[in-house]
């Protein structure tokens, strides 16, 4: 007998890629309830003034940050063994900061997610995706003024 055909996975993949991208590019920061996300390495000492910036900046914008989490790498010594392997260069953060990141969304019922770091096209694809909610750099926020 003949198996019956499986749907093409690519096209769903390609249309939730272009959904998160507008999703993603249409974000404004006014009168929005975000959360703020950090990724910073062990050498990076001023990482809560940093953050403290970040939430001015979106607070200046007319975002209000309803929670504030942070990644560091490198500090304990499990981390400074790892610090010599890549980090996750489809989410920027690790599987388990990000469940955290999506819990903390749906906690907070944010509408987007920023990150202090900047994030490549791809990885603003995956995490739009992932979290269900447009993430999108400060950087990119910054720039859009």
């Amino acid at each position: 007998m003949h198996q019956p055909r499986r749907r093409d996975r690519r096209l769903a993949r390609r249309e939730s890629s272009e959904r998160a991208r507008r999703q993603s590019s249409q974000f404004t920061a006014a009168g929005a309830d975000v959360v703020l996300v950090g990724y910073f390495s062990a050498k990076q000492k001023n990482f809560e003034g940093l953050m403290a910036s970040a939430a001015q900046e979106l607070a200046a914008r007319g975002a209000w940050v309803a929670m504030q989490l942070v990644q560091r790498r490198g500090v304990s010594d499990g981390g400074v063994q790892k610090m010599s392997l890549p980090y996750s260069s489809r989410t920027l953060l690790s599987y388990g900061k990000v469940r955290e990141v999506a819990q903390a969304c749906s906690q907070a019922n944010a509408d987007a997610v920023i990150f202090v770091a900047s994030l490549t096209e791809r990885q603003q694809r995956v995490l739009t995706a992932t979290l269900g909610r447009p993430a999108v750099s400060l950087s990119d926020i910054l720039a859009a003024d």
